[in-house]
């Protein structure tokens, strides 16, 4: 029986650039590092990490993508405006959230997403 999602790794093409998009404009915090080939960040009982070793997926490849809740979608939207992030789509409603779409270099998908309370 699954239990939850252990992780989601998204392949990057140049750690170094992926570091600082993820953890200086985004702002997460690494919890650990494989010889700068494989970096994860912990988030509240999952992981998401990123990697620059060969595992036969392509950097960008549009397939998956993760979701980061935020507590505040609104403020953490015009961060990354004033921070010069792509947003693939703005700001839409649904029944059940509120969330936006950006990109990082490598044109990965990232959900900033905040459930209706």
């Amino acid at each position: 029986m699954i239990t939850s999602i252990a992780f989601t790794v998204y392949p990057v093409s140049d750690m170094a650039r992926a570091r600082a998009f993820y953890e200086h404009v985004l702002g997460l915090h690494m919890s650990y590092n494989y010889r700068d080939v494989w970096v994860e960040y912990d988030l509240d009982g999952s992981t998401f990490a990123i990697t620059t070793t060969e595992m036969g997926h392509t950097p960008g490849a549009k397939g998956a993508v993760v979701g980061f809740e935020v507590s505040d979608l609104d403020a953490f939207v015009t961060k990354m405006k004033e921070r010069a992030v792509s947003f693939v789509t703005e700001i839409f409603d649904t029944p059940v959230c509120r969330m936006a779409v950006i990109k990082d270099q490598d044109g990965n998908h990232i959900t900033i997403h905040k459930r209706h309370i």
